[in-house]
């Protein structure tokens, strides 16, 4: 098992930033992605404000099982542990399936989620960081999605991510990013009607979209800190919870290359647990973990650590 990095720095003198971006966002200009990303939103949540009044069971074990699918094995596992910090390794058949499951998240390709988590990190709770608390709690939970211009402004361009722009399979997903989701609708549909549609697509989105961005915003305002980050990152047991994992925020941030999140045995890490199963029958390899050194380097206080 290798060994893991630590975060970069946070800059605290953001003196006067958040009176400046509220003058940018008073002369923005709306761009057609924006619309889309608003449009989008709105939409998934009419879905989930219909599907009150067309429950099944059915329905709630389709919301449940492409929910878990999406978010565990798609944003979890693939985007976030293995896309961004390279935390383990797998076979290109299986990195490819958890990374089209993620597709379905409908939090954006492939690309466009690693490029912007890295940049979180790069400029954590920064200035430059794209969506942090210091410009306020509903900015890092779902304002930021709706501004991809300021994004640009702050970051640059994409450049972040060049490992995976070399595989076709990637760019292949971005190009026809609309079509999946799109295609699992109808899918959807055929299979069950409107009350799929509503908790296939509008309940299970909406529920996977809000644990994701609380780990933006909450994991950022709420919690306990044990490691020294130099950033706001906070370990969040309610959002660990609904994220099967990705709540123990301060200690992603103080390792962030670690497969392993819940780093004491009663930090609940559902995705953990999955990426260890697949090392022990050989479909992971090359899976990190903080050494005891790193973890006494970053600890706040004298820790005993074990």
């Amino acid at each position: 098992m290798g060994a893991v990095g630590e975060s970069p720095g946070y800059g605290k003198d953001h003196k006067g930033f958040n009176d400046q971006l509220r003058r940018r966002h008073e002369k923005r200009k709306w761009s057609k992605w924006d619309k889309v990303v608003v449009a989008t939103v709105l939409v998934t949540h009419l879905l989930a404000f219909c599907g009150l009044f067309c429950f099944s069971w059915k329905g709630f074990g389709v919301f449940l099982l492409i929910g878990i699918v999406t978010s565990l094995f798609g944003i979890n596992l693939s985007y976030h542990r293995h896309l961004t910090h390279k935390s383990f390794k797998l076979p290109k058949w299986l990195e490819y399936s958890f990374a089209y499951c993620g597709v379905h998240a409908l939090q954006g390709d492939p690309l466009s989620w690693v490029s912007n988590h890295r940049f979180h990190h790069q400029f954590a709770d920064t200035e430059r960081d794209i969506h942090s608390p210091i410009v306020g709690f509903w900015h890092s939970h779902m304002g930021w999605m709706f501004d991809l211009s300021s994004i640009k402004e702050k970051c640059g361009k994409r450049n972040n991510v060049a490992d995976l722009e070399k595989q076709v399979f990637y760019r292949w997903i971005r190009k026809t990013y609309i079509i999946h989701p799109l295609s699992l609708a109808t899918l959807l549909y055929s299979l069950g009607g409107f009350p799929y549609i509503c908790w296939g697509m509008g309940a299970r989105v909406v529920c996977v979209y809000h644990a994701t961005l609380l780990v933006n915003s909450a994991a950022h305002t709420w919690g306990t800190r044990v490691w020294n980050t130099g950033d706001l990152s906070r370990n969040n047991w309610w959002v660990a919870i609904m994220t099967f994992g990705e709540g123990w925020h301060n200690n992603h941030h103080a390792f962030n290359s670690s497969a392993r999140h819940g780093l004491e045995w009663w930090q609940i890490d559902m995705t953990w647990y999955v990426v260890k199963f697949l090392e022990v029958v050989g479909l992971a390899s090359d899976v990190k973990l903080p050494t005891q050194i790193q973890r006494q380097k970053m600890a706040i206080k004298s820790l005993s650590v074990n």
